[in-house]
């Protein structure tokens, strides 16, 4: 078995031979929109998964499935003159579905942006339903700040207490 970083790099190495195959070799016209986007191989370096993207509908997709799968052969020759392994990793090709999935994201991202516009739109002109503060009381304002102090005050006290027995104890 070998390791995974030898098999990166062939996996590097077949996704830029098939790239250039497909542009040289392939004179079908189907595989012009064909873009190569990424390629694995297994560990073993027996199988090779190569992805890919076809700009255009479905009926562009279909051709240029159709299209690999009959370059298949030719490819993994070309693959095998250019990779330095004692056998040619057989060739799987799959569509690559990060594309279509980016593009659902963003609209997703779209929408959410215009919804964030309306709310702030309504935000703009809104009012609070009571008070801006229902629990601030003028009356009590005063008093409860005296009070905050005087509890800061007593811990305080008490901090230097204990750190005064504490000294006293280790004596």
């Amino acid at each position: 078995m070998a390791d995974p970083a030898r098999a990166a790099r062939m996996a590097q190495r077949i996704k830029v031979v098939v790239a250039q195959a497909l542009g040289k070799r392939i004179k079908d016209p189907r595989v012009d929109s064909i873009t190569i986007t990424d390629a694995r191989v297994t560990n073993d370096l027996q199988h090779a998964t190569v992805y890919y993207t076809v700009f255009g509908d479905d009926q562009a997709q279909q051709g240029a499935r159709a299209a690999l799968e009959k370059a298949k052969g030719v490819l993994r020759s070309e693959v095998g003159r250019n990779i330095t392994a004692r056998l040619t990793p057989t060739l799987e090709f799959v569509p690559d579905e990060i594309p279509v999935a980016a593009g659902h994201l963003e609209e997703l991202l779209r929408q959410a942006k215009a919804r964030d516009a309306e709310v702030a739109a309504l935000a703009q002109g809104a009012a609070f339903a009571g008070d801006a503060d229902p629990y601030k009381n003028a009356e009590f304002g005063e008093e409860a700040e005296d009070d905050e102090e005087d509890f800061a005050g007593d811990d305080e006290d008490r901090f230097e207490e204990a750190g005064d027995e504490e000294a006293d104890g280790r004596r």
